[in-house]
């Protein structure tokens, strides 16, 4: 099916090609109705030959001057003109082609008439020839108009692509300094608080993320392993530096651990789990993280209690950070229709509750 659709493409962007392929069609076309009607084929060949000219010069003078020149411009007298000289004209063509074919492949059939005889009648032309050839003329229109809106189409399609490509690349920018703030600030915090061997740990796992974020996760999906082992390693860094404050579990439940998924979407939950919770509240806080996958969903829960101080949360609900609405808006360019988040909030805990179609 994609093969397919790739080839089709293919010829509808070849220009050549698909007039080449036009063109055959038409030419074949009447042959075989012919044979089908019991008629003469050697007849409707030479007919077939004889209006071709006419028909292309008709056909491509319509289609690339008059219509994008003059209807499309909205100069309709001078489109109109030009449409009645230049049809009388490429029948008076196709009278010519057809007589001397005629006279060339079949004499039997030959008719031989003077220029101004051919000239002189223009209600032969049209009644005979104008079918002949401006059907296949407004044929091609139709075929070029529908192509027209296929190529803006696609380009338009491209053009999105692009568009959310660059923007996701832009939220990973973001994602990054943001991080990078917070951790350091965790780094700072212990090496005025703790020995240098726990210093040491957080500069290890830190470089380990960052290794993560800038260099393994360029791709559109990473496995979900990877994603596990990141958030483990950032638990692990705001473990050190709460300590018994928090109370935090992480638990993951996967049908298999190379499910693909986005890469640091999962993250900024957590950080906003951190930052409204644990990093506000003065007595011990509660953080939970659920993952589970089967083979349709992937399911994502994170709990965190909330801080006794009101005015606190409420300032924070109000800026909820650069990482949850990047979470946010990447979501909606990869899983567009295919997720749902949703999120809990009582005087005393909040939660978010991610669902993710995998198929």
């Amino acid at each position: 099916m994609v093969k397919r659709k790739n080839l089709i493409d293919w010829i509808l962007q070849n220009r050549v090609v698909s007039h080449l392929i036009f063109w055959v069609l038409v030419f074949i076309s009447l042959p075989i109705l012919a044979a089908l009607n019991e008629g003469s084929v050697e007849k409707t060949v030479n007919a077939s030959l004889s209006f071709l000219p006419a028909q292309l010069l008709a056909s491509y003078f319509l289609v690339y001057y008059q219509v994008p020149k003059l209807l499309f411009k909205k100069k309709y007298l001078k489109f109109g003109f030009s449409f009645l000289v230049s049809t009388y004209v490429f029948l008076v063509i196709s009278k010519l082609s057809n007589m001397y074919l005629t006279k060339f492949f079949i004499p039997k059939y030959y008719e031989e008439e003077s220029l101004i005889e051919i000239l002189a009648d223009p209600f032969h032309l049209a009644v005979v020839h104008f079918p002949s050839v401006y059907v296949f003329v407004f044929l091609m229109l139709m075929t070029k108009i529908v192509k027209d809106r296929f190529e803006e189409r696609h380009q338009l399609e491209v053009l999105q692509k692009e568009k959310a490509n660059t923007e996701l690349k832009f939220l990973k920018a973001q994602i990054n300094p943001h991080f990078l703030f917070n951790t350091l600030n965790n780094l700072y915090s212990l090496t005025l608080e703790e020995s240098s061997e726990k210093a040491s740990e957080v500069v290890l796992k830190l470089s380990d993320m960052l290794d993560y974020m800038l260099y393994r996760c360029k791709d559109a999906e990473v496995p979900l392993k990877n994603e596990i082992t990141f958030i483990q390693d950032y638990i692990d860094l705001e473990s050190l530096r709460y300590g018994s404050k928090l109370t935090l579990s992480f638990t993951h439940h996967l049908h298999d651990p190379n499910v693909m998924i986005a890469p640091l979407i999962l993250i900024s939950f957590i950080e906003n789990a951190f930052k409204h919770g644990a990093s506000n509240t003065l007595n011990d806080s509660i953080i939970k993280i659920e993952l589970t996958t089967n083979q349709d969903q992937l399911c994502f829960k994170v709990f965190n209690t909330l801080p006794a101080d009101k005015t606190d949360t409420t300032e924070n609900e109000s800026n909820s950070g650069i990482g949850f609405s990047n979470s946010q808006r990447q979501l909606e360019l990869n899983y567009k229709n295919n997720y749902d988040l949703k999120s809990t909030k009582t005087d005393n805990d909040f939660q978010v509750v991610l669902t993710i179609n995998l198929q």
